[in-house]
């Protein structure tokens, strides 16, 4: 019986952890924010093409589509696109495959202000 029980959890636990393994996972942004068209680099796990097709930035009412710019299994960098408004953006990324799944991530972003064109003039 025991043998049994112990052979049956070690299928649970061996024939489950290579599914959860290659779930797409954002751990930290840097710098962690910009203004658009700052590139930003998001470092975790299983980030790469096989797994990851699109990156949002959402706002919880709007996600935007992000250009992605180069892309490994650990990081992702990406360019902040110019139709985002400034504030706090969760990341966002759709998964490959015929049954794609749309995964928020626990990492946000800050975009700034675009600096006004008389501030610019007067910082000359």
């Amino acid at each position: 019986m025991k043998t049994i029980l112990a052979f049956s959890l070690s299928l649970l636990v061996f024939g489950l952890a290579p599914m959860s393994a290659q779930v797409p996972q954002m751990t930290t942004v840097d710098p962690g924010g910009g203004k658009i068209g700052s590139v930003l680099r998001v470092n975790g796990v299983h980030l790469d093409k096989d797994r990851v097709d699109e990156v949002y930035l959402s706002d919880k009412t709007l996600d935007m589509k992000v250009k992605v710019l180069e892309q490994s299994d650990n990081w992702i960098k990406f360019r902040i696109p110019p139709s985002v408004k400034p504030g706090r953006l969760q990341l966002v990324v759709k998964t490959t495959g015929r049954n794609s799944l749309v995964l928020e991530q626990p990492v946000y972003i800050t975009v700034e202000e675009a600096a006004q064109p008389t501030e610019i003039a007067a910082s000359k």
